[in-house]
């Protein structure tokens, strides 16, 4: 069983000109790369309670809580660093207050969905985000190869 993680990705804008939140991680896993915002679930804490959590702490703003919309999960699998792991539940979110900030651990950015950065991100992004950023709610398993860098299995598991 991987580590229990919450991310949640902020939306604003509609059709075209729809923008997702972003940020390039400064320090720890994936140090460097774009990534969605979000973290480890504590203790006692709800998945969404988690990405409201994670999301002040990494970018400086509240969550409206009724707006948080489930997105469903990813199941990554690191065989060749096992204790990477991970459970994630994503959320998506169109309400929140305060102005988005960079913080130590990450530099939020906001991206068109149309041109996510694909090449600065994980490799497995481009297989289930844009699913996810559609409004789709499904579970994914996400197999890395040996590098810990390339997909070696993605499965849509419903």
């Amino acid at each position: 069983m991987g580590a229990p993680i919450a991310l949640c990705f902020l939306l604003r804008g509609s059709g075209d000109g729809s923008q997702v939140l972003l940020g390039r991680k400064k320090r720890g896993f994936g140090r460097g790369k774009i990534v969605g915002l979000g973290g480890h679930i504590e203790p006692g804490e709800s998945p969404a309670e988690a990405a409201a959590r994670e999301l002040f702490e990494e970018a400086g703003v509240v969550l409206d809580a009724s707006g948080i919309r489930p997105a469903g999960t990813i199941d990554f699998r690191f065989p060749a660093r096992p204790e990477w792991d991970m459970e994630c539940v994503m959320f998506t979110c169109r309400s929140w207050s305060g102005e988005v900030i960079e913080t130590e651990e990450i530099a939020p950015a906001w991206y068109p969905i149309e041109s996510l950065p694909i090449t600065d991100m994980w490799q497995d992004a481009d297989h289930w985000l844009p699913a996810v950023l559609a409004g789709g709610a499904s579970d994914f398993l996400v197999v890395m190869a040996e590098d810990n860098e390339t997909v070696a299995q993605f499965a849509v598991l419903g």
